[in-house]
Order: structure tokens, then sequence, then C-alpha cells
């Protein structure tokens, strides 16, 4: 005895197929767009050292900050963003950020950039 499927079951198991394909497809096209649209990091033309908390650098106290830099147009930059990192190191990181300088561009653009300050190598 056969058990023949239901009138359109066809019709919806393709259904769902094509569907699946559309997702997967689409999903690879975002992915592909977007590593072709992303700008390469500004070159970096000035940079100032931060300086080391004497009071952190002597309590062997260091570590990676992590910062999102908005940069103008003209190379400067605007506005930093602390991303992670020890606040007292993160404070120090910025304001030393603040003073770098990339080379210009037609357009904002924002780079993330790390600081690592260790005690053992600190100037």
């Amino acid at each position: 005895m056969s058990i023949k499927p239901a009138f359109g079951a066809h019709i919806r198991f393709s259904r769902q197929r094509l569907v699946v394909f559309f997702l997967l497809f689409s999903c690879f096209a975002i992915a592909l767009h977007a590593q072709k649209t992303e700008k390469p990091a500004r070159k970096l033309l000035v940079k100032t050292t931060p300086d080391y908390p004497w009071d952190l650098r002597r309590s062997h106290i260091g570590g990676l900050v992590r910062l999102n830099l908005v940069i103008a147009p003209n190379g400067a930059v605007d506005r930093v963003t602390v991303l992670g990192g020890n606040p007292i190191l993160a404070e120090t990181a910025s304001k030393a950020v603040k003073k770098w300088k990339y080379v210009p561009a037609d357009t904002e653009t924002n780079q993330q950039v790390e600081v690592e300050f260790d005690p053992n190598h600190a100037n």
C-alpha cells in the first residue's frame, strides 16, 4: 500500500527550498558587499605616546585600551570613544590619541585602535 502526498505538498516543499536558497544567497551577497565597501585604515602621520601613570606603572598595572576614533577629513581626531580597558589608562590613552594626525581623506572615518600599557617596558 503506497501513500500519496496531499495535493499541493510538493509545491509547498519547492517553495520552502526556494525561500531557504534565497535567504542563503542574500546573506552571502550582503557579506560580499560589506567586504568590498570596507575602507582601508587611514595612515597615521603623527603619533603621541601616552604618559604612563606613575602609580600604575609602579604597581605593575598595565593592559590594553581599545578606542574608537572619529577622524575628520583633515586628519585630526575629532572624537574618541573608549571600548574597553582600565579607566585610568583609557583616560591617558584618549588624551594622547586626540593629538594624533592622520592622512587627509574625502570623508570622516571611524577607526578602532589599541593602546598597550606594559609596566615592564614603559618609558
